[in-house]
């Protein structure tokens, strides 16, 4: 039976065979002592260099380390080009060809096609096994969990650790019922110690109820989704009143300039008519004043405008336990009375601005999501006590706790996610006035051993990443989703487990850590080092043949 040898042996064999010839022994003893046929070992060492590349490069390529490396790059572009960038296998295919690796590579769609499935599957294989040995070593933790579903093309049930950024469960479904998300999240969390406390999604039913009945956690209500509402119920009409009032605006402007131009040629005009000539002062007088109305009536509808947009933003700064100007602790009373305060000055707005009245049932929708955001922000500030209670620690140093080391904190989560350099700036700075105290020497917190000290620290921080208001790690998911999903009519199940497995384990943060080490608190082998040695032998390059042209169809026959 015939050996196939890989392309690696053949490198490393064929080395060995170099090196014993050039110290002067015959071949004929030299391939025996390979176990290869003296034909096959002078076919390799007389095969003439590959077409369109340098002799140089297939030389280096034609190593133990060039083999190696050749293969790391090709399954690179693989794993960059169609599972990173959503890309297609014809564009690994076009990459060999232009760089003249096809003479070492097969670079047929057949040829990579199968490598390309190859690597999926060697990534879905290498993720489970990481879970199961990361898992094993996990110790207990209380996580949230952010749940979504998109329906590109069908419906695929996303669920995200937010801290983390890990993802739990991403798979398609038949539906999206309770019963099928129970089932879904029960398969993910399978062998994990950690148990779910709480849970952010939209107002779905079948969310809250797999959130607050089947994992009996609290609920937190995406605030987006409050202020979409707000957004969608003021936008538009508020728009088209601003662009009416443009365009009022512009006609009393025409309509001055007509009449002043009038007033002018007519006082310009050497004979005039026998009688009483036109009133243009009269005229250019109500001109102006239509015009200044229009003016005015546009200044206050550019201002309800910008209005709308300020209390949607205030919702977003008043939905925190802490205030972001002092870092003092916001009471859910007192954050209730300023909901409250922006709700009234909506409405106020919708009545100055006639807004109708499906704008205003937006309004209301988005004003009852006030009951669930303050009944989450006092779950956190039981949860939080709770905590540092089990600590059972001096009341002056839970009081550090709860009034400066965890609001510094949070602070700090929020100024990560500012979009704006100066807001980010603020709260860093106001961060660091919190935590200032604490450092000094003579604070209690500095008197204990810098075990429990760790310990605290940990805590705050756990505490800090508690109050969760936003799936937007979902949303940005089923983004990415989407992505793909422009390639193809529908993803396999093997290439979004593939996908899965490359935002847990080999995508990384600044910080350079990825999904699952911040999840599972234990780092873990480069998962592209793992799948590099699932993946079999690269296809040879294949034999080009030379064809005869076709002759031309008018050609004559000969007689």
């Amino acid at each position: 039976m015939v050996r196939h040898r890989s392309r690696l042996e053949r490198a490393e064999q064929l080395g060995v065979a170099q090196a014993r010839l050039s110290a002067g022994e015959p071949l004929r003893q030299v391939a025996p002592a390979l176990g290869v046929a003296r034909s096959t070992l002078r076919g390799w060492r007389e095969a003439p260099p590959p077409e369109g590349v340098p002799e140089e490069v297939a030389s280096a390529l034609a190593t133990p380390a060039g083999v190696q490396w050749l293969s790391r790059l090709v399954v690179a572009l693989h794993l960059v080009i169609t599972l990173r960038a959503a890309g297609g296998v014809r564009l690994v295919c076009e990459c060999l060809e232009l760089t003249g690796l096809s003479g070492l590579v097969g670079a047929s769609y057949g040829s990579q096609q199968a490598l390309n499935v190859a690597l999926q599957e060697a990534l879905v294989e290498e993720a489970k096994g990481q879970r199961d040995h990361l898992g094993a070593q996990m110790p207990a933790r209380e996580v949230g969990v952010c749940v979504d579903e998109t329906f590109d093309p069908a419906i695929c049930l996303v669920a995200i650790e937010p801290v983390s950024n890990f993802i739990l469960a991403e798979q398609y479904a038949a539906d999206r019922t309770a019963a099928t998300w129970r089932q879904t999240l029960e398969q993910a969390l399978a062998g994990l110690p950690v148990r779910v406390i709480q849970g952010t999604s939209d107002e779905a039913g079948a969310l809250r109820h797999l959130i607050e009945k089947d994992l009996g956690a609290a609920h937190a209500s995406d605030l987006f989704h409050g202020q979409h509402e707000v957004a969608k119920g003021t936008g538009l009409p508020l728009a088209r009143q601003a662009r009416q009032a443009d365009a009022a605006v512009a006609q009393a402007q025409a309509q001055l300039d007509a009449e002043r131009a009038a007033r002018q040629a007519h006082a310009a005009q050497s004979h005039h008519r026998r009688g009483r000539p036109p009133d243009f002062a009269a005229r250019v007088d109500a001109a102006l004043r239509t015009l200044v109305q229009a003016e005015a009536e546009q200044a206050e509808a550019l201002a309800r405008q910008t209005k709308a947009r300020e209390l949607i933003r205030e919702l977003g700064h008043l939905d925190h336990p802490y205030h972001l100007e002092t870092g003092a602790v916001q009471p859910v009373e007192a954050v209730r009375a300023r909901f409250e305060q922006v709700w009234q000055r909506l409405s106020q707005l919708a009545e100055a601005a006639d807004l109708p009245t499906r704008s205003r049932e937006r309004i209301a929708k988005a004003r009852r999501l006030t009951v669930h955001w303050l009944a989450y922000l006092s779950f956190f500030f039981v949860t939080v006590q709770t905590r540092v209670e089990a600590f059972d620690l001096p009341v002056e140093l839970e009081q550090a706790l709860y009034n400066a080391l965890i609001p510094a904190l949070y602070l700090q989560r929020v100024a990560a996610r500012s979009s704006r350099a100066e807001t980010s700036q603020r709260l860093a700075a106001l961060s660091t006035t919190l935590l200032e105290p604490l450092r000094q020497p003579s604070h209690p917190l500095q008197q204990l051993p810098l075990a429990t000290r760790q310990q605290l620290e940990v805590l705050a921080g756990d505490c800090a990443d508690l109050f969760q208001r936003s799936s937007s790690c979902v949303e940005g998911r089923n983004g990415q989703l989407s992505f793909h999903h422009h390639g193809c009519h529908r993803l396999s199940d093997r290439k979004l487990a593939a996908l899965t497995a490359i935002h847990n384990y080999h995508s990384r943060r600044a910080e350079g850590t990825t999904a699952a080490e911040r999840f599972f608190a234990h780092p873990h082998p480069p998962l592209f080092d793992l799948v590099l040695a699932r993946i079999p032998q690269l296809p040879p390059a294949r034999r080009r043949r030379t064809r005869a042209p076709k002759p031309a169809c008018l050609t004559p026959v000969a007689a």
